[in-house]
C-alpha cells in the first residue's frame, strides 16, 4: 500500500498540520474573543481582524505560489477553517479563500493581486445568475467583486462600493447583488471550463464550511459541559444525570464524525476529486446537522440562561443556523447525494 492509498483512510495530522492548527488556533483565540464577535453584529465583519488575518497569511496561503501565494492545499485550509469556526470570527475567510482560488484557476490577473493581499474582498455567487433575479450573496456586503456563473460563462462582477447589508440571524455580511445592473464584468472562462471552476469553488466552500461548523460546535459543547459540572439538582451535578450526559456524549461523537468527513472530503478534493464527488455535500450536511443539534443541546442544558441573547450559547446557535444555509439548501444537497448514490449503484 503506497502512502497516497493509506491517506484515503487515515485523516490524522502530521507535525506540520499540528503546528498550523496550533498557530491559527492561538491567533483566532487571541484576536477574536466573543466580545469582538458581539461588537461586530449585525454586519459580522471586523476590518481590524481582517487586516490581522492578512498579516498572518490567511488570504494568501491557499493560492498557488505562481501568483504569490503559499500553495497550501485543501487539508491545510480545512484546518484553518475549523479554527475560524471555533472563534466564530467576523471575517469572510471561507468566501474570500474559495473565490480567490477560483480566480487563480481561471487565470484572472486584475483583481487577484488585490485579493491576495486582502485589500479587495471577493465572494462567490451561490447560484447561476438568472436575468432579472438578484441574489443574496454571502459576504456580499463587504465584497467588491463576486464570481458568478452566467449561462456557460464564468463572470467576475465588480462594484466600487458593496451593496447594503441585509440583516440576518447569523450576523453574516449578506447583501443583494443585482447582477443585471453591474456594468463592470469580465468573462474569465466559458463552456465546460467555466462550469468546472465554478463547481470546484462550490465544493471547496461546502468542505470549508463543514470544517468551520465542526469548529463552532466544539466550544458550544464545552459551555454545556462546564455548566453541567457546576449546576446541581437534588444535591448532585446535573452532569451525572443520563438525560444530561447522554445528549452531550452524542454531540461529542457527532463532532468527531463530522470532523473526519470534512477532512476526508478535503483529501479527495485535493488528490482524487473525481472519485468521491458527493463528499463535500455529505460533509456540509452532516456538519450542519451536528452544529444545529450541538448548539441546541447547549442552549437547552443552560435552561433559562441558554436561550438569551446575552449568553454565548446564543452566538453559536445563531451562527450554526446561519452558516449552515450559506453554502446552499441542505435539503437539496441531500437529494443530490441520494441521486448520486442511486446512479452509482445502477
Amino acid at each position: 500500500m503506497d502512502l497516497l492509498e493509506l491517506r484515503r483512510q487515515d485523516y490524522s495530522l502530521d507535525e506540520d498540520h499540528q503546528l498550523l492548527l496550533t498557530a491559527f488556533g492561538e491567533f483566532f483565540s487571541e484576536q477574536s474573543p466573543t466580545s469582538l464577535v458581539r461588537e461586530c453584529e449585525p454586519l459580522g465583519f471586523s476590518q481590524d481582524l481582517w487586516n490581522r488575518l492578512v498579516e498572518m497569511g490567511g488570504t494568501s496561503m491557499g493560492l498557488p505560489e505562481s501568483v504569490g501565494g503559499d500553495g497550501a492545499g485543501m487539508i491545510e485550509l480545512t484546518l484553518v477553517a475549523e479554527e475560524f469556526g471555533r472563534a466564530i470570527a467576523p471575517v469572510p475567510y471561507i468566501e474570500h479563500t474559495v473565490t480567490a482560488r477560483a480566480l487563480a484557476a481561471a487565470g484572472e490577473s486584475t483583481v487577484l493581486p488585490a485579493a491576495l493581499d486582502g485589500s479587495h474582498i471577493v465572494a462567490l455567487a451561490s447560484f447561476p445568475v438568472q436575468a432579472g433575479s438578484p441574489q443574496l450573496v454571502p459576504a456580499g456586503a463587504v465584497a467588491r467583486s463576486v464570481l458568478a456563473l452566467v449561462g456557460d460563462d464564468l463572470v467576475l462582477f465588480t462594484v466600487d462600493t458593496p451593496p447594503a447589508h441585509v440583516v440576518n440571524q447569523g450576523s453574516t455580511p449578506l447583501a443583494w447583488w443585482d447582477f443585471d445592473a453591474i456594468a463592470d464584468r469580465a468573462v474569465l472562462a466559458t463552456g465546460a471550463r467555466a462550469h468546472e471552476i465554478y463547481d470546484r469553488a462550490h465544493d471547496e466552500r461546502m468542505t470549508l464550511t463543514a470544517a468551520a461548523l465542526v469548529g463552532l460546535t466544539e466550544p458550544a459543547l464545552n459551555i454545556a459541559v462546564e455548566f453541567s459540572k457546576t449546576r446541581e439538582t437534588m444535591g448532585v451535578p446535573i452532569a451525572t444525570l443520563q438525560g444530561v450526559s447522554f445528549p452531550m456524549t452524542d454531540v461529542a461523537i457527532a463532532i468527531a464524525g463530522a470532523r473526519n468527513v470534512a477532512r476526508k472530503a478535503a483529501w479527495y478534493l485535493e488528490h482524487a476529486p473525481d472519485e468521491r464527488p458527493e463528499l463535500p455535500a455529505i460533509a456540509m450536511v452532516y456538519a450542519s446537522q451536528t452544529a444545529t443539534k450541538g448548539t441546541q443541546v447547549t442552549a437547552h442544558l443552560q435552561g433559562g440562561l441558554g436561550f438569551t441573547i446575552e449568553a454565548d450559547a446564543s452566538l453559536y446557535f445563531l451562527r450554526s443556523k446561519g452558516w449552515g444555509a450559506l453554502a446552499g439548501d441542505p435539503q437539496a444537497k441531500l437529494i443530490a447525494i441520494g441521486d448520486h448514490v442511486l446512479n452509482t449503484v445502477n
